[in-house]
């Protein structure tokens, strides 16, 4: 789900679906709209708090690295939508294409994991994998078993480093989730 910090992408797709509907709206009109969907007065305040949000560098010139965004090569957008957003219940946040007939460029999400499918030939290999950690695998694999997707069944696996749950999108990447345990010291 989205929040304020997505606002600048939240204001593009605004002006976008807008200009498919020619209605003409300039950057800051749409980012004034957001700021007052959210509650605020302006643009201003919601830019303050977006920045106070955003993790701060230890000191100046420090280097802070934030988690990575796996890139998955895809061939199909419908069978790519079906598989994340239908059963893995990711959201589709934004997409991109350099113009109309272009490949698709898009960011997915879910419970903050980030991930981009693409349709650009040199962007990623088919075939890739992501280890995913996470919290309430059980849950999760009750979920995407009670979907029925006709195309995966994933099952639920104890591995040394914790319990996991294996899906393989249609264009063979696989995603591992993993819980994993916290096996106490002896």
């Amino acid at each position: 789900m989205r929040d304020f910090r997505d606002a600048k992408l939240m204001a593009k797709s605004l002006r976008e679906s807008l200009a498919g509907r020619n209605l003409e709206l300039t950057h800051s009109q749409a980012l004034e709209l957001v700021a007052g969907q959210f509650g605020y007065d302006d643009w201003n305040i919601l830019a303050a708090k977006i920045e106070a949000a955003e993790p701060q560098q230890r000191k100046p010139g420090g280097i802070s690295i934030q988690p990575a965004i796996p890139i998955f090569r895809i061939f199909s957008i419908d069978k790519a939508m079906e598989f994340y957003c239908g059963f893995l219940g990711f959201e589709l946040d934004w997409e991109h294409r350099f113009g109309e007939n272009f490949p698709l460029y898009c960011q997915v999400s879910r419970s903050g994991m980030l991930m981009h499918l693409s349709e650009h030939a040199g962007d990623a290999s088919p075939g890739a994998r992501v280890f995913v950690p996470m919290q309430g695998i059980r849950a999760f694999h009750a979920e995407l078993t009670g979907k029925d997707y006709r195309y995966m069944k994933p099952g639920l696996e104890q591995q040394p480093w914790g319990l996991e749950v294996t899906v393989t999108d249609p264009f063979s990447n696989r995603i591992s989730f993993c819980e994993r345990e916290i096996k106490p010291e002896t």
